[in-house]
């Protein structure tokens, strides 16, 4: 069975965000999301693999057998945009895309320019409702 490629590790996330981001409205924005995203989930920020920024974790198990942790949100600042593993795919919460801002849809993330061109509230939202969905779905440590 293949193992996870991104998994917790012992990085300092600040120092990551000072390395890696060489942009200054970028290195700003990942600071906000970090402050946000530790405040919607109520866990601090850690690493998760080289560039991605996770916040509690989750285990998850598909039906091939495949399984492991992931975070319950995270977000990597890549060269070109931000992508935002925050969503959930309800049924109740599609609508919530209508009014997020200038955001392209991935697979698995939401790819954004900058904080500035998203409603913080619909983000907030999003990451909610992606915790509920996944203490609904699967075994995490959002369970308190």
């Amino acid at each position: 069975m293949a193992t996870n490629k991104t998994n917790e590790t012992q990085v300092s996330v600040t120092e990551f965000i000072h390395s890696f981001v060489d942009n200054d409205q970028k290195k700003s924005d990942s600071f906000e999301l970090i402050k946000l995203m530790q405040e919607w989930s109520g866990f601090e920020a850690k690493m998760w693999g080289p560039t991605i920024i996770g916040f509690g974790r989750y285990h998850y198990k598909y039906a091939s057998g495949h399984e492991g942790d992931a975070p319950m949100l995270g977000f990597s600042p890549r060269k070109a945009e931000f992508s935002l593993y925050v969503y959930s795919p309800r049924e109740d919460n599609k609508h919530l895309l209508d009014n997020f801002g200038k955001f392209k849809m991935g697979k698995a993330c939401i790819y954004i320019k900058k904080l500035a061109d998203i409603d913080l509230a619909v983000l907030e939202k999003m990451c909610r409702d992606s915790i509920a969905y996944l203490e609904e779905h699967h075994e995490c440590a959002c369970r308190k």
